[in-house]
């Protein structure tokens, strides 16, 4: 879609998605470049030397193909528009590792076994936040009844 309105470097459509998103969704190199591989497989865009980059041009077929998922399909940007400002999941899961890492290395096994409980509840917590299950920050174990230990 973004190769409709022009033709772009591989570093372009990461920043072009990126800012549509309002940063929410940021793609890698390692997601961008093996997906314009795919797409010039499939005959869909030509990819050429453009002073030292690759620049990635639509081919008819490739145009021919966004239109006909224009009608069959919604803008993938459009959730993004009204969204507000996101919470920097990112940041915080880099403080959290950073802070693993510091156990990992100089905790006591007694520190280390307590920081495995705790990152298997996080991520037990956010499965269920994802179920849309209550989900209470006291006790992420058993949201439903705190003071009980997991079933």
């Amino acid at each position: 879609m973004l190769l409709a309105e022009e033709p772009m470097h591989g570093y372009q459509l990461m920043q072009a998605i990126a800012d549509r998103s309002g940063g929410r969704w940021t793609p890698s190199p390692g997601a961008i470049y093996p997906t314009i591989n795919q797409l010039e497989d499939e005959g869909l865009v030509t990819v050429t030397a453009d002073a030292g980059r690759k620049l990635v041009t639509l081919t008819d077929a490739g145009r021919e193909a966004v239109e006909g998922r224009r009608e069959a399909s919604i803008d993938p940007f459009a959730g993004f528009t009204n969204a507000g400002p996101a919470t920097d999941l990112r940041g915080l899961l880099e403080e959290l590792h950073s802070a693993t890492r510091q156990v990992a290395r100089s905790g006591s096994e007694e520190q280390q076994t307590a920081a495995a409980k705790i990152l298997a509840d996080a991520r037990r917590s956010l499965y269920l936040l994802l179920a849309d299950a209550p989900v209470n920050p006291v006790n992420p174990v058993n949201p439903v009844n705190p003071s009980e230990p997991e079933a």
